[in-house]
């Protein structure tokens, strides 16, 4: 069954966990989110698969999130449309495996999909 890894190469705990998958025995397919993020249907079958709300996958820290009052954003559909317009925003790494998925953070949360 394919693996998607939804990987930010710079962020360590992205790292570790496609090197985790990679350890036992996996391959994933990689979408680099930040080059080529999803659209606002990818994203919410995304949360869907997860079963988190957008508001669950957002990185609230972020610099963006701040700067542009992400925060009183209200409603489901306009977090996805600003979580595609700045991908910065989800949250890493997103390890899907067919009608499961897991935030790799920890990187160990990936070996309850394999």
């Amino acid at each position: 069954m394919c693996i998607n890894i939804y990987h930010n190469n710079r962020w360590r705990k992205s790292r570790e966990t496609l090197q985790l998958l990679r350890d036992n025995g996996h391959e994933p397919n990689i979408i680099d989110y930040l080059n080529d993020p999803p659209n606002v249907k990818e994203l919410n079958n995304i949360c869907k698969t997860l079963a988190k709300t957008p508001k669950d996958i957002i990185r609230s820290g972020e610099q963006e999130y701040k700067a542009l009052n992400i925060n009183k954003i209200d409603g489901d559909d306009d977090l996805l449309k600003a979580m595609v317009r700045h991908p910065k925003l989800i949250e890493r790494p997103i390890v899907i495996r067919g009608d499961k998925g897991i935030i790799g953070r920890p990187p160990e949360n990936v070996l309850k999909l394999i």
